[in-house]
């Protein structure tokens, strides 16, 4: 155990991240043979296999899911190390590890390359999670400084800072009945086919929410777990989505798309800029998180108003 290497400790969790070695040698820029041998060699030293191999299958034993906590605590610990070394040196290098909903990934990389920018000797780890779910998991266990979120988690002990307004409107295809009406009553989404994001997205929950609120029902034709899947089906024809406005800069400024003018839209909501209450930043990523709590907001105004404007909604008061 003692000749075990952060190295080793590195592969192993990015393995078990995504379940398969070739994903986990692009993410660590390594070679698949290297990935393999370095996991190995793990196996070896602890005298136990971590992972079951069937073909291309991947999983992990038993002994590899009670190590995985460990070895993410080791991990968390050597960055907290680095973390606390670093305040030594100043903003100016380090590693910052982002993460965020998916949703997030139409804005943040450009925050992101504005912030390097200004800051190009810190090293940036990005991070985008399919679900909610995924990056409260990376919060937990200290593989992300600060998270980009809608709903802070209620179940860990988090700072949460909102940082912008998140609108989220239904669009449809140009050809679409509805896309005719200049105002679209909410009797009107009533009967038309949804396809929506799945149960447990923040969007979902924004969207269920919403209905709930209005007393309606809505016809769940499809489920997605892809804002780009979604865009796609609706272009199609395919029915009606509920988006954020974030996720449809291109398809509405190309025509492939429709704002629609519904009732009680856009519903607003908030980005949170999330940390463990329990996580002494690091000075890179205290300076990433005053620069999106200064900028993001113009960002996004940037973004959303002529967004809202080129199609039937007013753009909401500031």
């Amino acid at each position: 155990m003692l000749n075990i290497s952060f190295r080793q400790l590195r592969v192993f969790t990015e393995v078990a991240k995504g379940l398969s070695f070739a994903r986990a040698a692009e993410a660590l820029h390594l070679t698949p043979p290297a990935v393999t041998m370095q996991v190995k060699e793990l196996e070896s030293q602890l005298g136990l296999p971590l992972f079951e191999r069937r073909g291309r299958q991947v999983t992990l034993t038993t002994t590899g899911e009670y190590f995985l906590v460990y070895a993410r605590r080791l991990l968390a610990t050597l960055k907290e190390a680095d973390d606390a070394m670093a305040r030594f040196k100043g903003a100016e290098s380090g590693l910052l590890s982002v993460g965020l909903v998916s949703t997030a990934k139409y804005f943040v990389p450009q925050l992101l390359a504005r912030f390097h920018d200004e800051h190009p000797g810190i090293e940036v780890k990005l991070s985008v999670c399919q679900n909610r779910e995924q990056l409260v998991a990376l919060l937990q266990s200290g593989e992300v400084d600060l998270a980009v979120m809608g709903r802070p988690p209620k179940e860990l002990a988090t700072r949460a800072e909102p940082f912008a307004a998140h609108p989220q409107v239904f669009v449809a295809a140009p050809e679409h009945p509805l896309a005719a009406l200049d105002h679209v009553p909410l009797e009107a989404l009533v009967n038309q086919r949804f396809i929506a994001r799945e149960a447990g997205s923040g969007t979902r929950n924004v969207m269920d929410a919403f209905f709930r609120d209005h007393h309606l029902s809505p016809r769940i034709a499809m489920e997605m777990p892809s804002n780009e899947t979604i865009k796609q089906a609706v272009i199609a024809g395919m029915g009606v989505a509920f988006l954020s406005l974030h996720t449809l800069g291109l398809e509405l400024r190309a025509g492939a798309l429709k704002l629609l003018d519904v009732e009680h839209t856009p519903v607003m909501r908030t980005w949170n800029l999330v940390r463990m209450q329990s996580k002494l930043l690091s000075p890179a990523a205290e300076a990433f998180r005053y620069f999106v709590l200064e900028h993001a907001e113009a960002h996004l105004q940037r973004h959303d108003q002529p967004l809202l404007a080129h199609g039937t909604i007013n753009p909401p008061a500031p």
